[in-house]
């Protein structure tokens, strides 16, 4: 059965120009902004670009965690081609260790999106999500590993309610556990290898701050900061990130990234809090949809630094294409 709470917010036809998210209805004209701006070349752990921002997609993973949300592995492919199209530079294609048919989803999009390769060198990064196991890496990694820029995304709690309630292991322990992922990933092939620290705003930013410095030297790529239980208010979370660029050992060869629930309806000014302070990697979904009050919103997130980005954040922009959000 097709998804109404998703399709219905993409369109009956799945198809992003067509969606009209929230922040159409301003009617801003801001295509100039980003008009004849050369996006610059993907490098797993840096941007040549210091005030490049991207946009990583988890309409595709985190989006299908909305309450009666589901997506066939069709559906999954047609809406990441046309994220494709958006220009987003990284695209959560799923959970492939979760069932055969996300991973053959994920594969799919991997292998056709992710080598779609457009006349300007553009493609987007196919990524998995995936927890510490051994077995969820490797299902992951078959499932990215035929795209042309493939990446896997692999995460442990680390705040104290978690790992004494969910995970039941020691701060030793998932230090462990963290830093054998990342190497069993560099084992399989992977050198685009995303991190996560799950319920990082509830976390104890000391502890951060060793288990992220030893994902880095075990070859992580970039580091995700989430808010997972949108806890954090904005001044909070942009001196999270700040906190961690500057205390980080290795912090200045990643890419910091934010990840906003909207608990509190703070995701979007959340994530912008983030860039600001130094996070080069914002993840948002579409219309904000996900699990329990949803995530960051993709077209608040990409129009805030359209129109503020210049003037107010330092210069920050991204590489999507406003025109395709449906001004």
């Amino acid at each position: 059965m097709m998804n109404t709470a998703l399709t219905s917010r993409l369109g009956g036809k799945v198809s992003l120009p067509s969606c009209r998210p929230r922040i159409a209805s301003r009617r801003v004209s801001v295509v100039r902004a980003s008009a004849g701006v050369k996006r610059p070349e993907y490098i797993p752990n840096r941007i040549d670009d210091p005030n490049y921002v991207r946009i990583f997609d988890t309409t595709l993973r985190d989006g299908e965690q909305s309450p009666g949300a589901t997506l066939t592995s069709k559906e999954k492919l047609d809406i990441a081609k046309q994220l494709a199209k958006l220009g987003v530079d990284i695209i959560e294609a799923g959970f492939p260790i979760a069932s055969p048919d996300d991973f053959e989803a994920v594969r799919a999009i991997a292998m056709e999106v992710g080598n779609d390769v457009q006349e300007d060198g553009y493609v987007p990064v196919i990524c998995g999500l995936s927890r510490t196991k051994f077995a969820d890496l490797e299902r992951a990694w078959d499932a990215v590993r035929h795209a042309k820029r493939p990446r896997v995304h692999t995460f442990i709690a680390t705040s104290e309610i978690h790992m004494q309630y969910k995970l039941r292991m020691t701060r030793e322990q998932v230090i462990e556990n963290a830093v054998a992922a990342v190497k069993h990933l560099r084992s399989l092939g992977c050198n685009d290898i995303e991190f996560s620290p799950e319920d990082a705003g509830r976390s104890d930013p000391e502890f951060l701050y060793q288990v992220l410095g030893e994902v880095i030297k075990a070859g992580a790529t970039t580091l995700n900061i989430p808010d997972t239980t949108g806890w954090n208010l904005p001044h909070e979370f942009g001196d999270l990130i700040a906190k961690i660029k500057k205390n980080t050992p290795g912090a200045d060869n990643v890419i910091i990234s934010t990840h906003c629930q909207n608990d509190l309806g703070l995701s979007t000014a959340n994530s912008i809090a983030g860039a600001i302070a130094g996070a080069r990697q914002i993840e948002c979904t579409i219309n904000g949809i996900g699990e329990r009050a949803g995530n960051a919103s993709l077209e608040e997130v990409v129009m805030a630094i359209a129109l503020k980005g210049q003037d107010q954040m330092g210069g920050l922009r991204t590489g999507i294409r406003p025109r395709l959000l449906d001004l």
